[in-house]
């Protein structure tokens, strides 16, 4: 029989409920799977021995009905807008309404509200006001404090001042829920856990810790929210305090990177691996056909890139499962009724990250740099693949897989990356593996541009480094006779780029016989560097570089890789 958690009040009485202890609040469908995180949050709480319930996607515009279902629960509320920010999903970079939503049923759009983590977190206080409520998932994450809104085209405080709700879990959030709930169920002290951010009242004694500019100040002033944005970047092992108003938020440090123990007890956890049966009628759920085939095998990115916010999210050092942990969950998929025998992605947010990290732990400690390959590699960075190559080996030997392509992107510059024979030796034998091999017809890389002044404030190596690579990439497709593609990912709009340097890409891209497909207008999302600069831009500051900010100049500097 299928164990799916319960998300009706029939199935929580089949089990014998008479409540649940916490109950997740979702704005994705409920796929009970390792890469959505409302189904790895309720899988760990339920392996402590609590009953966990989910609410999917409830019906934010009617009487209410879907946040009573399931009654009150024991300890708390979690609420999460799902995968995604519900503002980046909702809508395009020139603020166009998607007519698709990849992480429900159909792909149907309007089953969530716009910043639907406020709007669930408001409805919950006003029915149990006596219940705390948890903020979680990338939507609370990154926008913990002061932080700038493409859609509203403004500064907004942290989420916590407009949703009302007690605190937040920034990060991945296993390690802080998990401290959450037993400090509940024993009466402590839940404010002094790791990894959490919370509102105090105007009287509230504060902590000893680094002061960020107010909110207020940060609206009179463009280069203090900017000043935030690096001091957010950088901070690790202090305690954040910042003024909104008449109250004060309070943002506790990160717990250390998960263990390769902490890790695998995630990822094994009992998932059903599939959406619940309530969707079955509604039709697949593009967001889980796309990795029902894949397997995670590592979390965090030490590229810090200027434009994305995985590493403020998932953390700057790579928490990588262990083998037999891989090993487990593929020998799992496996065994599932619909597998085909060829794995579409073995990787984290950049694939050729699994088991990097630094020769020396104290040192990257004590570090302060947002990026270990930028403005160049880290001399203490082990950017040997010989792991991966193992691993690779080893997965093909499960009994039931065929192929495994890798679906992520690959940092380049790291396989080009050798400071010793055998590191040299083990990044070629990657190189030709995954061109022969692990790619479907098309190797995923993101030079993102070709101009150095672009490059350098998006944190990304020199388009020198891809050329290089190109070559090496060329040389093993002419000997092996193959017909694979380079797809490269590239960016119009950041910071810094001007139609010019659209005319100088789209000519080098010619020159070397590219036809890009994957090109992404920047968009100034929350808790990036490229965001502080967007907004320094658009309020005239001295300080920024040239950004195209309007609808016109977005789709002229677009047009030129159309």
């Amino acid at each position: 029989m299928p164990n799916f958690l319960p998300i009706s009040r029939k199935e929580m009485d089949c089990l014998g409920w008479d409540c649940a202890d916490v109950i997740i609040v979702s704005g994705d469908a409920y796929i009970d799977h390792p890469s959505f995180g409302h189904a790895v949050i309720a899988r760990i709480l339920e392996s402590t021995g609590l009953r966990v319930a989910i609410l999917p996607q409830p019906n934010w515009r009617d009487d209410l009905r879907d946040f009573k279902k399931l009654g009150q629960p024991k300890l708390f509320f979690g609420v999460t807008s799902g995968c995604l920010d519900s503002i980046v999903s909702h809508y395009t970079a020139n603020k166009r309404l998607r007519s698709d939503d990849a992480y429900t049923a159909g792909g149907t759009a309007g089953f969530r509200p716009d910043r639907a983590t406020t709007v669930y977190s408001k409805i919950l206080k006003q029915l149990y006001p006596n219940t705390p409520v948890i903020l979680g998932g990338l939507e609370a994450s990154l926008r913990r404090s002061t932080h700038y809104d493409f859609l509203e085209n403004r500064l907004m405080p942290s989420i916590l001042s407009e949703s009302n709700a007690d605190l937040l879990v920034y990060g991945m959030g296993e390690k802080p829920i998990l401290e959450i709930a037993k400090k509940m169920q024993n009466g402590q002290n839940i404010y002094d856990t790791k990894q959490i951010a919370f509102p105090t009242p105007p009287s509230a004694p504060l902590p000893e810790g680094e002061f960020l500019y107010s909110h207020e100040d940060c609206l009179l002033d463009s280069d203090k929210f900017f000043q935030n944005t690096k001091i957010l970047e950088q901070s690790a092992n202090t305690v954040l305090i910042q003024k909104i108003g008449d109250k004060t938020l309070v943002i506790n440090p990160p717990f250390e990177q998960m263990s390769e123990a902490e890790i695998d007890r995630s990822f094994d956890l009992p998932y059903e691996r599939k959406p619940h049966p309530r969707y079955l009628k509604r039709g697949n759920i593009p967001a889980y056909e796309m990795i029902k085939n894949s397997i995670t095998t590592h979390r965090g990115c030490f590229g810090g890139c200027a434009f994305c916010a995985i590493n403020a999210h998932q953390g700057r050092f790579i928490a990588s499962r262990s083998e037999k942990s891989i090993l487990r969950e593929l020998a799992v998929l496996a065994q599932m009724p619909d597998f085909k025998g060829n794995i579409s992605d073995l990787g984290g947010p950049s694939a050729n990250m699994y088991k990097i990290g630094g020769l020396d732990k104290n040192l990257c400690d004590k570090c302060k740099r947002v990026s270990c390959l930028f403005p160049k590699i880290c001399n203490n960075l082990n950017t040997n693949h010989k792991v991966m190559n193992k691993l690779y080996k080893k997965v093909l030997q499960v009994d039931g897989i065929k192929k495994i392509f890798i679906g992520s992107g690959v940092r380049h510059d790291m396989l080009l990356h050798t400071p010793s024979e055998e590191c040299k030796k083990e990044n070629a034998i990657y190189t030709e593996n995954l061109i022969l091999h692990h790619t479907s017809g098309r190797l995923k890389l993101a030079p993102e541009h070709t101009e150095s002044h672009v490059l350098e404030l998006m944190r990304k190596p020199s388009f020198a480094e891809y050329k290089k690579f190109l070559l090496i990439f060329k040389k093993i497709c002419e000997k092996h006779n193959l017909k694979t593609q380079i797809m490269p990912y590239l960016m119009s709009s950041h910071p810094g780029c001007r139609i010019e340097d659209m005319k100088a890409l789209a000519n080098i891209l010619k020159d070397l016989n590219i036809h890009p497909e994957q090109v992404q207008d920047f968009t100034p999302t929350p808790f990036t560097f490229s965001t502080a600069l967007f907004y320094l831009a658009l309020k005239k500051n001295v300080n920024a570089p040239f950004v195209a900010t309007g609808e016109k100049e977005k789709l002229e500097q677009r047009g030129w890789l159309s």
